[in-house]
């Protein structure tokens, strides 16, 4: 099954309603079983670690609609209908803090289902204080063959 571009935003505008409405069964079906939510290590989502598996997304999700009064909006959209993968930029509000978020997500579907297999959240942040690495947690990032080192070798900075 190939996706097209419209198939995939609507995939995830389904999967926002169903977050917004903290309907579980909605957010479940847009999911394959084993997809994987990543997020920004450090993050308070990330506390448990990634969320793992179509149930844990959408029960987290309703939680987050219960406890804190949260929102989203879908404010942009790219998809890459040869790769199976999607981009969007979000915007998260949660009402009972009067907090806003802004990231994106990137996200990888299914070829047989189309469903949604991963996400990868990135959330509109300045870089922590102390980070040497700032990146998603859990995520693998030498598996999937993403660079470790620079490509370009520079004389240490230290002895100015």
């Amino acid at each position: 099954m190939k996706l097209t571009r419209e198939q995939m935003r609507s995939l995830i505008e389904r999967y926002f309603a169903g977050c917004n409405d903290a309907d579980i069964a909605a957010m479940t079906a847009c999911f394959a079983p084993d997809a994987v939510h990543y997020f920004p290590a450090g993050s308070p989502a990330f506390a448990p670690g990634p969320f793992v598996g179509a149930a844990v997304i959408a029960e987290s999700w309703a939680q987050a609609v219960h406890e804190g009064g949260s929102s989203w909006t879908v404010d942009n959209f790219a998809g890459d209908e040869a790769a199976g993968i999607a981009v969007i930029e979000w915007t998260h509000f949660r009402s009972r803090t009067g907090v806003t978020l802004r990231g994106d997500e990137w996200y990888r579907f299914d070829p047989q289902s189309g469903l949604i297999t991963e996400i990868r959240a990135y959330y509109a942040a300045p870089q922590p204080a102390g980070a040497v690495t700032v990146e998603l947690g859990g995520f693998d990032y030498a598996g999937r063959g993403y660079p470790l080192t620079s490509p370009v070798q520079r004389p240490s900075e230290a002895g100015r």
